[in-house]
């Protein structure tokens, strides 16, 4: 890192270049710094990216060290699927990636070269429709995931700076349309974490940062995003050190909203109403409006406010379509008034909102698009998302 930081002080021009580390490399190819098209700081960025969509439960599909694109039954991404997205009013898509069940070379941790293109083309999908994208190291079996402990920790960082080297050195040409996320919810169980837990996952994020950094190219000054334990707000404001970067006011924090569990995430139908104007049967009176501007306005207060634009990476409810009819159509104006005011109240506090999509569009799932064909399933929820975008 110290040479690293005289050349950008002496503006000594060395490169050594590659498209990606192969299996049998051991040293990390840099390139001069390269700020063509990186002009926008993270503030600036954050207020170009609107209103975001994730392709959920494709790229990342994998089951141990087994991966494939449609494991999880998703179809194959198209880029029909993505110029709907687009047409929708979607501006950002993140990508939940997977990479272990791709290495071809367990001691280098090289990932197989068809899955980095792979990769590519559904990137690309994004910004041939200038939108901005985010990839990252999504669940992928757990190493990195489930093992914040001083005992995993430098197991899990040697792979984690292994893995981003490779993406970063891949993607370096990319302009600021392409952002990098480090993990995603690094967590071990969900209760509140001991320093342990929360010291090894921060060192995680300093991993990811050094690594990118250590590209140069257009890496140099890549928009960054780092996770907060588990991606919770309340863990984020009570625990979270940004990580060092040599690059100032490039670097984003990602939280998820699920809140409250029993209406968002809980698959069975005894709360399925939320909000002031739903009462009755299928209510629930916690976490309601006023916990939503709480929450968010703890995450201004702490990174808003202080030049940290905030990503909302995931929020969303699940579908209950196996409701009696009456209970339903209830459901449906609760569900879409939920995604209209968490989407509009992420917004107003500064943040950028990414809807969690899972792919099915039926009972229990989080979809709003036909993914084999990009039909918008789901219009309704479709327009009180993006609605809440427009300007009152």
């Amino acid at each position: 890192m110290k040479k690293y930081a005289r050349l950008l002080l002496l503006g000594f021009c060395f490169m050594i270049t590659s498209p990606v580390l192969s299996s049998n490399q051991t040293e990390t190819p840099t390139t001069v710094p390269d700020k063509t098209g990186m002009s926008s700081d993270v503030i600036t960025l954050a207020k170009k990216m609107g209103i975001g969509w994730n392709l959920g439960n494709s790229l990342e599909a994998c089951k141990g060290n087994i991966a494939g694109e449609t494991l999880w039954k998703n179809p194959v991404t198209t880029k029909a699927l993505i110029d709907s997205v687009k047409a929708a009013g979607f501006n950002t898509v993140r990508i939940p990636c997977a990479w272990s069940g791709y290495i071809e070379d367990e001691h280098t941790y090289g990932i197989k070269p068809s899955w980095l293109a792979r990769v590519k083309e559904v990137v690309d999908y994004c910004i041939d429709n200038d939108m901005y994208v985010i990839i990252n190291i999504h669940w992928d079996g757990g190493w990195l995931e489930e093992n914040p402990t001083y005992d995993k920790q430098d197991a899990v960082n040697k792979k984690q700076k292994a893995l981003w080297e490779q993406i970063a050195i891949y993607f370096r040409d990319y302009d600021e349309h392409l952002l990098f996320a480090g993990t995603n919810e690094v967590r071990l169980g969900y209760d509140t974490p001991a320093i342990e837990n929360v010291t090894v996952q921060m060192s995680y994020n300093q991993t990811f940062v050094d690594a990118v950094r250590a590209t140069g190219g257009k890496n140099t000054w890549r928009n960054l995003l780092v996770q907060t334990y588990n991606t919770n707000i309340d863990h984020g404001v009570d625990f979270m050190k940004m990580p060092v970067d040599p690059t100032p006011d490039r670097m984003m924090v990602e939280v998820h909203y699920y809140d409250p569990y029993e209406f968002c995430l809980n698959v069975d139908n005894t709360v399925f109403l939320w909000g002031k104007n739903f009462t009755g049967k299928g209510t629930i009176r916690r976490g309601q409006e006023d916990f939503v501007d709480k929450q968010f306005g703890r995450m201004k207060s702490a990174f808003v406010d202080k030049g940290i634009p905030v990503v909302l990476g995931e929020y969303g409810v699940i579908l209950r379509s196996s409701l009696k009819r009456k209970d339903y159509i209830r459901h449906i104006e609760a569900r879409n008034y939920y995604l209209n005011y968490v989407t509009k109240a992420a917004i107003a506090h500064g943040m950028v909102p990414i809807y969690w999509d899972n792919g099915g569009t039926g009972n229990k799932a989080f979809g709003l698009f036909n993914r084999a064909t990009g039909e918008q399933i789901h219009r309704d929820a479709i327009t009180a998302i993006i609605s809440a975008g427009e300007i009152e």
